[in-house]
């Protein structure tokens, strides 16, 4: 049958639960029990004989005889045992003429078990929550094509377990950040997500037009870093910030346009002792979501309570393209890349983008988990200069199964290093790379009354989608699509 046809048939079963005084779309319901707790209890409930009633979807329904069995869903399942001579004749002709998979329904009735040991609720009574007028797809089978699954993702959830398993994890993923830090702690703050400047990250960003001020703003690329290091100037010691970030990028299996992402910052703290720290973090994170510190990522066997590597930037790539990256220029560098044969845009070339590019095709290599350490001063505008050697950063990445899963470095507070860092970003966009970062005077001015010693550190949903070992869009609940054609 067309799915018109099954439409049409379905509002007319409205007129059949108006005609008998029923309800389609009440607001209220008067369950009793969630299914999960008519479950923990039912050996009690039966014994006790006690009237109950379970609200929930109708996942199947059979027949037999002059009975039928009905699947209903709340989260979790359970079955209900319909019979006519318990029912009465029209209630039970009733639900049989209007009753469909996708309905939502309330039973009345009492705990059973069935012959063949089944936990069930013998069915007294019904009413209709919510009549479906569009049919579940069969849920055996499921939804296969990718795009329609995205699409209609409420759908994808209540038939598919493991995704809506994987939400209730991705829940405690964030909320177990958030726990580690407010047991340290820690202030959660929001920073704004209009920007007149973008800052923390060389990215692109989306741009968009505020009406009621006539200018264009930027959707922030970063969870408010600059913002929450004014809030290190500003005193408070200790501060993070979970929120959507948007980058008007490329997408991959790691890669989405927007996405959530943490970032805090513990100010009287430095990047040695922030590696302490991510370390005990992301053990904390695998035992609460996942209850082992052992994974499968892509092609590399993951543990986290191994020994963290450390991976000196400029050493990888001498050894692998035979180039110092302190010591090298943008035309060597581009030689590199063409006779590796790693594609690239010509458009806004540098020296950094080409140092990154190689980099790049190393950590495609390295399991971890590890760090990645003294990264060249010209890629980094907002870490600290290493003590030992100033033409590094202090600044470390997480490395996990070939990807770049955190960044972290002690935050620079020099405000005239900052102003020079962000005059040569600036120069790097007049040349046409416009993922080179902006020149925000107004930061560069919040620090010239003071920014004391900070460690910072930011992580995105990645880690989640990697844990999970899936694609970042299989890992988002509601990815972004193109609107459908018409």
């Amino acid at each position: 049958m067309a799915l018109e046809e099954i439409r049409a048939e379905r509002v007319a079963k409205l007129e059949r639960l108006a005609a008998a005084g029923m309800e389609a779309y009440p607001a209220k319901t008067l369950r009793t029990h969630t299914i999960d707790a008519f479950l923990a209890a039912h050996a009690d409930l039966e014994q006790q004989g006690t009237s109950l009633t379970l609200s929930g979807r109708v996942m199947s329904i059979r027949e037999h005889g002059g009975s039928i069995f009905v699947d209903i869903f709340d989260g979790t399942k359970t079955q209900g045992y319909v019979q006519k001579d318990k029912l009465g004749e029209a209630a039970y002709d009733l639900f049989v003429s209007v009753v469909d998979t996708g309905d939502v329904v309330e039973f009345n009735g009492t705990a059973f078990t069935t012959k063949r040991g089944m936990a069930s609720l013998d069915v007294a009574s019904w009413r209709m929550l919510t009549k479906s007028l569009l049919p579940l797809p069969d849920e055996w089978f499921g939804i296969k094509d990718e795009d329609e699954r995205f699409r209609k993702r409420y759908l994808d959830i209540l038939l598919t377990k493991e995704l809506a398993d994987r939400i209730k994890r991705r829940s405690i993923f964030w909320n177990t950040f958030r726990s580690f830090l407010l047991d340290r702690d820690f202030v959660e703050v929001e920073t704004p997500v209009l920007e007149t400047t973008t800052g923390g990250a060389d990215a692109r960003p989306f741009i968009t037009h505020h009406n009621a001020l006539d200018m264009d703003v930027y959707l922030r690329i970063s969870a408010g870093e600059l913002w929450q290091k004014r809030l290190m100037v500003a005193g408070l010691p200790r501060t993070f910030e979970i929120g959507r970030i948007f980058r008007n990028e490329g997408m991959s299996a790691e890669h989405a346009q927007d996405y959530t992402q943490i970032e805090f910052y513990q100010a009287f703290s430095e990047y040695e002792e922030g590696m302490q720290m991510i370390t005990e973090l992301y053990r904390t994170v695998a035992d609460k979501v996942y209850g082992t510190r052992a994974f499968k990522i892509k092609d590399f066997e993951v543990n986290l309570d191994a020994d963290w590597q450390r991976y000196d930037f400029c050493a990888l790539v001498q050894k692998e393209f035979g180039i110092d990256p302190l010591a090298t220029d943008v035309e060597a560098v581009r030689a590199a890349v063409r006779n590796a044969k790693i594609p690239y845009d010509e458009k806004g070339f540098n020296l950094e983008r080409g140092v990154d590019i190689l980099w790049k095709q190393i950590r495609k290599s390295l399991s971890g988990p590890g760090f990645l350490i003294n990264v060249p001063v010209y890629l980094e505008t907002l870490a600290k200069k290493s003590g030992t050697d100033p033409r590094v950063v202090e600044r470390f990445q997480v490395i996990l199964a070939g990807s770049e899963m955190g960044k972290g470095f002690s935050e620079l507070n020099d405000p005239i290093d900052q102003a020079r860092r962000f005059a040569h970003q600036q120069a790097l966009r007049e040349a046409g790379d416009d993922e080179a970062q902006m020149n925000d005077a107004e930061y560069v001015e919040a620090l010239e009354y003071g920014m004391p010693p900070t460690f910072g550190f930011g992580v995105s949903e990645r880690l989640f989608s990697f844990l999970e070992g899936v694609s970042i869009r299989e890992a988002q609940i509601f990815p972004l699509l193109r609107p459908r054609e018409k």
